[in-house]
């Protein structure tokens, strides 16, 4: 039998060991994926994309995507000089080297968010765009409701580890879609290696998501890793007229995120196309009207949308409509739907609405009617 004495030490070294292993603050063992058509926000496959993680520095996405919304606003161009603030003093992390008084153009701001991971170019967009960190991170949150993004909080603008600040896969997806459909942020998003500040303080940026180079096609967007979230990518290509992203969060290891990201986009090429799905309004049958003028109203369809299915699969259409609509009606008012459907998956919903006003049946307009029919 061990010793007392010998126990309690075994005991004391075993905690001691504990406290510098690294920590998950999540219990997910597997990683969660999402894979979605950015042009159509059509997911192609899931898997825990619905359950909260940290995903730390990919928060710098919606950084960059507020920076890309105020250069298409007029707010701003890629040749602003901007001057850093005291904020850089306690920037932490990777770095372009700012510090305070110096200046850098919104473009070398965004290499460095997007391609170097650069915590002090969050600090200087932040401040300039929102006025402070505090104001940014407000409005990073807005971005993200605007976004349907309803199971994100972020805390801060280079998305240090907080356990505050989360997101899920399905959220990530939406900010991708975003980020892809930002015509200002493409020419730095897939960007493998460049040098930013020659005339001042070089900093030479080196991409941490490797797919840049080596995934044929690949249009970015961005890696990411830290103690709290793992290895995370969000990945987007280019192929056959379709734009993929795979989100991967919570990897164990860095080459894990780049597997599984090539995997979901090589089979999202392999095995979807985009198309319009065929809906004829010829079939839609008029809607009858309780309490109005007419006692039916035409329906048209809105536009249809394209969408990514499985190849050399159609779609199935299913009109849902009330049995009948009270008056009054009004022209293009949302009656019913049509949902496109692949098997049992719901593909996506457009509105059908009224073809023309019906209004509401007045005493005068019944009395009226009356008298024509009895001398009809």
């Amino acid at each position: 039998m061990m010793p007392v004495k010998n126990t309690a030490a075994l005991a004391a070294c075993l905690l001691l060991l504990t406290l510098f292993l690294p920590v998950r603050v999540h219990a997910e063992e597997t990683p969660a994926v999402l894979l979605v058509e950015a042009s159509t926000g059509c997911v192609l496959a899931e898997e825990n994309a619905d359950t909260p993680l940290p995903v730390g520095s990919l928060a710098k996405l919606m950084t960059a995507l507020l920076a890309g919304q105020a250069i298409e606003a007029g707010e701003l161009t890629p040749e602003t000089p901007l001057t850093a603030g005291e904020s850089v003093r306690s920037v932490e992390g990777a770095v372009i080297w700012l510090q305070p008084g110096d200046t850098a153009t919104v473009e070398e701001l965004l290499l460095g968010l997007l391609i170097g991971n650069a915590n002090d170019a969050a600090a200087v967009l932040a401040a300039r765009i929102s006025g402070s960190s505090e104001a940014f991170v407000m409005d990073m949150n807005a971005a993200a409701f605007d976004l349907g993004m309803r199971d994100t909080h972020f805390t801060t603008p280079p998305g240090y580890d907080d356990p505050a600040a989360y997101s899920t896969a399905r959220d990530m997806g939406k900010l991708a879609c975003a980020v892809l459909q930002c015509d200002a942020l493409q020419p730095y998003l897939s960007i493998w290696r460049t040098i930013i500040r020659e005339e001042q303080t070089p900093a030479e940026l080196v991409n941490e998501n490797t797919l840049t180079r080596t995934y044929d096609g690949c249009c970015g967007l961005k890696a990411a890793h830290s103690p709290a979230a793992g290895y995370c990518v969000i990945a987007a290509a280019r192929r056959g007229g379709m734009t993929c992203a795979a989100v991967v969060l919570g990897c164990e290891d860095a080459d894990e995120r780049f597997a599984i990201a090539k995997k979901r986009l090589n089979s999202a090429f392999s095995g979807y196309q985009l198309t319009v799905p065929g809906f004829s309004e010829e079939f839609l049958m008029p809607l009858r009207i309780r309490g109005g003028t007419e006692n039916a109203v035409l329906l048209s369809a809105e536009k249809v949308p394209l969408l990514a299915v499985p190849k050399n699969a159609q779609p199935e259409a299913v009109i849902v409509l009330p049995e009948f609509h009270s008056a009054p009606v009004r022209k293009g008012m949302p009656v019913g739907r049509v949902c496109f459907y692949s098997g049992d998956t719901l593909l996506c919903e457009t509105a059908l609405v009224a073809a023309e006003d019906v209004p509401a049946m007045t005493c005068r307009h019944a009395l009226l009617s009356a008298w024509r029919a009895f001398f009809r």
